[in-house]
């Protein structure tokens, strides 16, 4: 048997704390993190920190980062990054991450 891919899933929540906010599903072939996260900033962060350390070789957003959010964490790390796509977000007040935190440096 292989070993499963491990990956994570990003999604952002106001208040998100991924040392708090975090779950684990585990399939033969996969080992998928989930972890909220309150803003770009703390997101790039965290994506540096699972591929650096805990062996993360792909990483999913969720729909409330936009393209400049999904932009900042393609570059913040070297394993392939996917996005799950909304206009505006229903869990972010029907806006897009980066009406919210683009163009900041959080």
């Amino acid at each position: 048997m292989s070993t499963p891919l491990k990956a994570a899933f990003l999604f952002i929540a106001p208040g998100g704390s991924p040392s708090k906010h975090k779950a684990c599903v585990t399939t033969d072939e996969i080992e998928l993190m989930t972890y909220a996260v309150s803003n770009y900033k703390h997101a790039e962060s965290l994506a540096r920190y699972l591929v650096e350390h805990d062996g993360i070789g792909a990483i999913e957003l969720c729909g409330g980062f936009g393209h400049e959010g999904a932009a900042r964490i393609a570059k913040a790390v070297d394993v392939p990054v996917g996005v799950v796509r909304f206009d505006v977000h229903p869990g972010l007040g029907g806006k897009s991450g980066d009406s919210i935190w683009g163009g900041e440096n959080d």
